[in-house]
């Protein structure tokens, strides 16, 4: 699909009438009549007892490296433990997702629990867990291997308290969710003519009261400028990628600045750049990756086209004054697209987790997030992100951190709850 399609597409999505469906349920009710089913207390106490050895399983899985396109070995690891629990058939997908399937007394629907086993560190990162009390510190050992642990204490529980929904319940460790992964993983699940889940529960980021209910889109970069190279003094005047670079950046931050200022949120970035062979010498390529994002498509779509005005306006520029030489040629490689949208916090999804929230005392933070919602969210798929439970920080840093706090079991149990309204506890 072309980029312009991309657009159109995640813009006719986000304009969709969100939320309708054929009931609007009493969720007080149902949450009552969740709280008082002995099959509740007895999966809330089953995640209590197994949570001594999820903490070995954290460490054991954040210990397996897992950069966005080489997860196999950890996805080989989730699968295994995921078979143990009784849950239900597990499988490993063409992405690389690894499913396990719980078949619902009904069948007519389906609900997805996900959460990525991808990290943002690349092969060759030490993975070494360090345990200090109750603080675990490794790269992606919050973000987002806790997630991944937080599956497996649903589907336990689930299995143990003989619990058996009326929709298809699908435990799914993703695959692609960082960086240039580009949410593969999602992607797949909600490729075009698949029987993709009706609603899905992420579970990523770790604030208790923060939930996601609006995707924030991006549009990822990566621009190439080339030209012939030469020597800094006896070419002098040859065309120079840099400074063509250099041209179309400055021309971009001055014109779409005041683009953000208006309407909803939107960012640019430019991340990282480089090129060239040493300081006497121009250039024969320099490149740099910029990012863009917004959780209005519309105002994505603006900045994205001003980057696009800009960006050839800077080789324009850079080639109208070289003094010899073929001209410079310029490449942009789309590295990344993430849709946007925004959800609806009058989908029967968001009321429940809401309601599980408050009954906890919790008043939810109703936020918008790049995450695996992002893809059922464009799609107008009713679609969340909840937190993968306990407190840590250090995210994306090689001392990232995650603290075993005593509010893990209590918001696991949360999210749980979630699930079971959401998938609805069959009598």
């Amino acid at each position: 699909m072309t980029h312009k399609a991309l657009l159109l597409v995640a813009s006719l999505a986000a304009s969709l009438p969100l939320g309708a469906q054929a009931q609007t349920p009493d969720v007080d009710a149902e949450l009552a009549a969740l709280a008082n089913d002995p099959r509740m207390a007895e999966a809330a106490s089953v995640i209590a007892a197994q949570h001594d050895q999820r903490l070995q399983d954290l460490v054991t899985l954040t210990e397996i490296p897992a950069p966005p396109f080489e997860e196999n070995e950890r996805a080989e690891a989730l699968a295994a433990m995921m078979r143990e629990t009784g849950f239900g058939p597990v499988e490993i997908d063409e992405a690389g997702n690894v499913v396990a399937r719980r078949v619902g007394a009904v069948g007519n629907r389906s609900v997805a629990v996900v959460a990525h086993i991808d990290t943002v560190f690349p092969a060759g990162t030490d993975v070494t867990v360090t345990v200090e009390g109750n603080r675990y510190t490794a790269p992606g050992i919050g973000d987002n291997t806790r997630g991944a642990i937080m599956l497996l204490e649903l589907a336990t529980a689930i299995a143990e308290a003989g619990i058996t929904t009326d929709a298809d319940l699908l435990l799914i460790g993703n695959v692609g969710e960082e960086g240039l992964g580009d949410l593969s993983g999602m992607r797949h699940l909600y490729r075009e003519g698949a029987d993709h889940p009706d609603s899905m529960i992420a579970i990523d980021g770790g604030e208790p009261q923060r939930l996601v209910t609006g995707a924030i889109g991006s549009n990822r970069y990566r621009v190439t400028y080339r030209g012939a190279g030469g020597h800094s003094w006896g070419d002098f005047g040859a065309g120079n990628p840099h400074h063509a670079a250099a041209r179309a950046i400055a021309l971009f931050d001055e014109r779409v600045w005041p683009v953000t200022q208006e309407g909803d949120r939107s960012s640019y970035n430019i991340g990282r750049m480089g090129g060239g062979t040493s300081v006497n010498s121009i250039p024969f390529e320099s490149w740099f990756e910029v990012d863009m994002r917004s959780g209005n498509p519309e105002r994505l779509a603006a900045l994205d086209e001003v980057f696009q005005e800009t960006m050839q306006a800077g080789l324009t520029a850079e080639n109208s004054q070289i003094a010899g030489g073929a001209p410079l040629t310029m490449e942009i490689e789309a590295i990344g697209q993430r849709p946007a949208g925004r959800g609806d916090t009058e989908w029967p999804l968001v009321r429940r987790a809401i309601a599980v929230l408050r009954d906890d005392g919790i008043e939810p933070q109703i936020s918008a997030s790049s995450t695996d919602a992002n893809i059922p969210i464009s799609l107008g798929v009713p679609a969340i992100t909840i937190s993968r439970c306990g407190s840590g920080g250090g995210a994306h840093s090689p001392d990232e951190y995650w603290i075993d706090d005593e509010d893990v079991v209590p918001c696991t149990v949360r999210g749980l709850e979630i699930v079971l309204l959401e998938a609805g506890l069959t009598d």
